[in-house]
């Protein structure tokens, strides 16, 4: 008898800019690791349209016994408000990796990102500035019609992506602490082996060390005027302060 086709064990939901790429690499490398077919699958924010077995075809199934796991990373997750439930309702059981970045230097460096690869034009002041006119409604819209797509909710998002209070407390309610794992993306830049360490426990995988921790993905910027930095860590404190309740431990980023 076929068996049905296996969800995957992890999910790296985010945040974008936040070393995603690096810690699934990391993972990737341990043995009892499989990788899906690529990092980022986008099922459950851009490809919701496609079936559950289109999903699962992106992971290796067991084969002859294998004890391996499987997981992907898709950074959209966690800011697209229909996922949370997507996910809960498709893999209950999956366990859920979020790797949150000062969001400031986050904002930072996905403006940069994307003036790399030619997704935005403005300066850095205009485009945090147009950020509330360019989103407008775009959220309403997306909670209105589950097929919606926003380009400016997924590129534009300069601050709101970094509002991590907003975003967890649907994980949370979903998901129990025991399948939740946060970490600070600055942990995973300052000592990668430890928080490899970390994510192997959390996934209840035998310990194991990498010969190097390459940087992937890593966003090169010019120097920030201070005005910029102090309006953003303004803009920030009470959203860092409302994440810190919610988690119960201060990030250290004011």
């Amino acid at each position: 008898m076929k068996q049905p086709p296996k969800p995957p064990d992890f999910i790296i939901i985010g945040a974008q800019k936040g070393g995603t790429t690096s810690l699934y690499n990391y993972l990737i490398q341990h043995p009892q690791i499989a990788p899906a077919t690529e990092k980022e699958v986008h099922y459950f924010d851009l490809n919701f349209d496609k079936s559950p077995d289109w999903y699962y075809a992106h992971f290796p199934q067991p084969q002859n016994g294998s004890h391996k796991i499987t997981g992907e990373a898709s950074p959209y997750y966690i800011f697209h408000p229909h996922v949370p439930q997507r996910i809960y309702d498709l893999c209950p059981q999956v366990k859920i990796i979020a790797l949150l970045r000062n969001p400031v230097e986050r904002a930072i460096s996905h403006y940069y990102y994307y003036i790399k690869i030619q997704y935005e034009s403005l300066s850095l002041e205009s485009a945090i500035a147009s950020e509330p006119e360019r989103l407008k409604g775009e959220i309403e819209k997306l909670l209105a019609n589950p097929n919606y797509y926003s380009y400016q909710h997924q590129h534009y998002s300069y601050l709101s992506r970094g509002i991590y209070a907003d975003q967890l407390p649907a994980w949370m309610k979903l998901f129990p602490k025991s399948q939740i794992s946060i970490l600070k993306s600055e942990d995973l830049y300052s000592n990668p082996s430890e928080i490899f360490t970390t994510v192997l426990e959390f996934l209840e995988l035998p310990l194991h060390q990498l010969p190097t921790y390459k940087k992937y993905n890593a966003t090169q910027y010019p120097p920030i005027s201070e005005t910029v930095y102090q309006q953003l860590r303004a803009y920030f404190r009470s959203h860092n302060q409302r994440l810190a309740k919610l988690c119960d431990r201060d990030f250290g980023w004011d």
